[in-house]
């Protein structure tokens, strides 16, 4: 089997090498993008398996991003986690009704557990 391609849109430096290096040990292979801009480009480019998204991000927010891709033929169907600092209720069922498949508040979640909702969501 291919290797599944991730892409992460994530602006902080530190956290998206931590989840890169975590998806690359269970053999993923990993994108990443510094801003919502570069993030959906990519993801047009490259239609990856899989979207890692925080929302707090330059350029274009991450639900910006998360409605262009919905809206995109090429990468509708593409499985999207929202991980984010953004708690508040409305901002989670903004992102489910715009096509999420979950919503991770970043403070609540390690690594690994994020890479075992990753797998969870593709395993569908």
């Amino acid at each position: 089997m291919d290797q599944v391609r991730v892409l992460i849109v994530e602006d902080d430096d530190f956290l998206s090498q931590m989840y890169a290096a975590k998806l690359e040990l269970e053999d993923f292979n990993v994108l990443t993008a510094m801003t919502g801009t570069a993030g959906l480009k990519l993801a047009q480019k490259e239609l990856p398996d899989f979207i890692l998204l925080d929302l707090n991000l330059p350029e274009m927010d991450g639900f910006e991003v998360l409605r262009n891709l919905k809206a995109d033929e090429k990468t509708k169907n593409i499985p999207v986690l929202i991980l984010t600092n953004f708690s508040q209720k409305e901002h989670i069922d903004k992102c489910l009704d715009l096509g999420a498949e979950d919503y991770l508040i970043k403070a609540h979640f390690v690594p690994s557990e994020v890479v075992a909702k990753i797998k969870g969501i593709l395993s569908k």
